[in-house]
C-alpha cells in the first residue's frame, strides 16, 4: 500500500494526502511519512497518533500495552524511524511536542480532559480541512452514486446511521448498511446491479475484521470506497481508495467520536454541493413536514 501518512485525507491509490503538521497528533503522522511501516508497527503508529498528546510522557513498555504489541516491537519501530532506540524517539516528541498543554490540562478531572481531548480533534480535523479538495472529491463520488451506499458496523453503526438518515433527505436513493452477517454481500451486489458506483464506510475501534472483509469485497466488486477512519493507519486504510481521517476520544471506557461525526456533516454538505436538486429535496420536506405537524414548533 502507497500512502501519505501526512495528517489529512489519504488517497491510498494515489498516496496523495495534504495537511499541515500543527497539531500533536499532525506532528507524530509527519514523523511517519516515507517510512516503509510492518503491520505491527503502523499498529504500534496509530495508538501514538490516538495518544499524541501522552506519548512522549509513556515508557516502552505503556506503550506497549497500549498498542497491544511486544516491548521489543517498539523498540524495533523506534530503529525503523531512525532513531538509536526508544529512548531517542521519546526525546525527540518532547523536543517538539507542546508539554505546557499537558501541563495545564493536569488539574482537570477525568471528564474535563475527556473534553478537552475532543477539542483538540476537533481542531486536529479544522486543520485538515484547510484543503477542502479531498472533502470535495469525495462529496462528488457520494453525488454521483445512485443508489449511494453507507456501511457502519459494531460502534461505528450510529454514525453510517446519523449520515444515511440525512442524505436520504436529498439524494434519491441512500442503502444503509448497519447490520452485518452473510447477506451484507448480497446487499452490496444488489447495490451495484442497480448502478451503484460509491461506498461510504464510517470506521471505528476497535475495527471489526467483517468490515475490513465487506470493503474488500465492495472493491472487488467495483465500488470506489470512501472511508472515514479515526486514523490513516487504520486497518481499514489498505482497502479503501480515499481515506478521511477523524480522530477519536479514547480518555472515557468507550471511545468518543465527535470529530468523526462533524466530518461526516461536513461530507453531507460537499455532496449536498454537487446534488442540484438538494434545496429544492429539502424545501419539499419542509412543507409536507409543516403540512403532517410533523414537528413541534
Amino acid at each position: 500500500m502507497s500512502a501519505d501518512t501526512r495528517t489529512g485525507a489519504v488517497d491510498v491509490e494515489t498516496g496523495a494526502g495534504a495537511g499541515v503538521p500543527d497539531s500533536p497528533a499532525a506532528r507524530l503522522q509527519a514523523l511517519f511519512e516515507g517510512h516503509r511501516l510492518t503491520p505491527t508497527q503502523r499498529r504500534i503508529a496509530h495508538s501514538m497518533v490516538r495518544r499524541a498528546v501522552d506519548v512522549p510522557f509513556l515508557s516502552s513498555v505503556e506503550l506497549a500495552e497500549l498498542a497491544g504489541v511486544s516491548q521489543p516491537s517498539v523498540t524495533r519501530f523506534a530503529v525503523a524511524l531512525g532513531f538509536d532506540g526508544y529512548p531517542a524517539l521519546r526525546r525527540h516528541l518532547r523536543e517538539v511536542a507542546p508539554t505546557e498543554q499537558t501541563a495545564a490540562s493536569a488539574s482537570y478531572n477525568e471528564y474535563q480532559q475527556a473534553v478537552e481531548a475532543e477539542i483538540e480533534n476537533l481542531r486536529h480535523l479544522a486543520e485538515v480541512l484547510a484543503d477542502p479538495r479531498p472533502v470535495r472529491r469525495a462529496g462528488r463520488l457520494l453525488a454521483a452514486s445512485r443508489p449511494l451506499a453507507v456501511l457502519g458496523l459494531r460502534a461505528a453503526a450510529s454514525q453510517a446511521y446519523g449520515f444515511a438518515y440525512f442524505a436520504a433527505k436529498v439524494h434519491p436513493d441512500v442503502r444503509l448498511l448497519n447490520e452485518g452477517g452473510t447477506m451484507i454481500h448480497d446487499r452490496i451486489d444488489a447495490a451495484v446491479r442497480a448502478g451503484a458506483t460509491t461506498l461510504l464506510c464510517f470506521a471505528l475501534p476497535r475495527h471489526p475484521r467483517e468490515v475490513v472483509d465487506t470493503l474488500t469485497y465492495a472493491r472487488e466488486a467495483g465500488l470506489t470506497v470512501v472511508t472515514v477512519a479515526d486514523s490513516a493507519f487504520a486497518p481499514v486504510a489498505k482497502v479503501s481508495d480515499l481515506l478521511l481521517p477523524a480522530a477519536v476520544g479514547t480518555g472515557l471506557a468507550f471511545d468518543t467520536a465527535c470529530a468523526p461525526m462533524l466530518l461526516g456533516r461536513v461530507l453531507l454538505e460537499a455532496m449536498c454541493d454537487d446534488l442540484p436538486d438538494a434545496q429544492a429535496r429539502l424545501e419539499e420536506f419542509d412543507a409536507k413536514a409543516a403540512a403532517r405537524g410533523l414537528f413541534v414548533e
